[in-house]
């Protein structure tokens, strides 16, 4: 018995070990993704192009409810994070871990804004690690209201709106400014899978994803549960 659990113990430490190591290997390899991006483009530049958009729009001209659906339904817990939500990372890395695959990622709007400027869409840990390097450069260099405004200004949209300008202007026919808060909160949906939820392909699932976001507005408590049903029924 006793030669079984010092058998265990082992085991149970060459796992440990061999998870350290390739989580180092991960973080080297992620660094060097992370600094061979920034060598290419400067972070100054690179946001210095995004603005430079005609189509760019400051959070003035936002309406705040589009801003407060975006924030309830992609990172809820933006304003008190680093760049990364332990949290969500963890949820994520567990449900990953149950399926055997990298479904999710747990990625904040920071990070997602890294993602955008930087980093293609591939699934991989190296790519996660550049994009939490970057992640943690963006809140160092940026206030959240800034790295918010570059989000909203570097997201895709479907039907090829790549900023809520366009995609606004696109689906509706008018500024951002002036969209109802009906189509606020369809609109905040859409990013999270552009092709999935784009209004002119699948209007029923982006009203369905429409419903998740006021949920998730209710729950933390951008509005109240009347005033989503409101929102729903105009």
């Amino acid at each position: 018995m006793r030669i079984l659990k010092k058998l265990l113990v082992r085991i149970i430490l060459l796992i440990v070990a061999a998870g350290i190591l390739c989580g180092s290997v991960v973080a080297v390899l992620g660094y060097l993704m992370y600094r061979d991006a920034l060598k290419e483009q400067s972070l100054e530049d690179k946001v210095a192009e995004v603005q430079a958009d005609p189509s760019y729009t400051p959070l003035a001209d936002l309406p705040e409810i589009y801003l407060d659906a975006v924030v309830a339904v992609e990172d809820h817990r933006f304003e008190q994070h680093c760049g990364i939500d332990i949290i969500a990372i963890a949820r994520a890395a567990w449900n990953n871990i149950k399926s055997w695959s990298l479904r999710e990622g747990g990625s904040t709007i920071t990070q997602q804004l890294a993602k955008n400027l930087y980093f293609t869409q591939e699934r991989s840990f190296i790519r996660k690690a550049a994009e939490v390097f970057m992640a943690f450069r963006l809140e160092q260099t940026y206030s959240k209201d800034e790295i918010l405004e570059l989000y909203v200004n570097s997201i895709y949209f479907g039907d090829g709106y790549y900023c809520v300008r366009d995609a606004s202007a696109g689906y509706f026919g008018k500024e951002p400014a002036d969209m109802t808060d009906d189509e606020a909160t369809l609109l905040a949906g859409i990013p999270n899978a552009p092709s999935v939820y784009s209004l002119t392909a699948n209007p029923d699932l982006a009203a369905q994803r429409q419903q998740y976001v006021l949920q998730q507005m209710v729950k933390y408590g951008y509005l109240g549960e009347e005033e989503a049903a409101a929102i729903l029924q105009n």
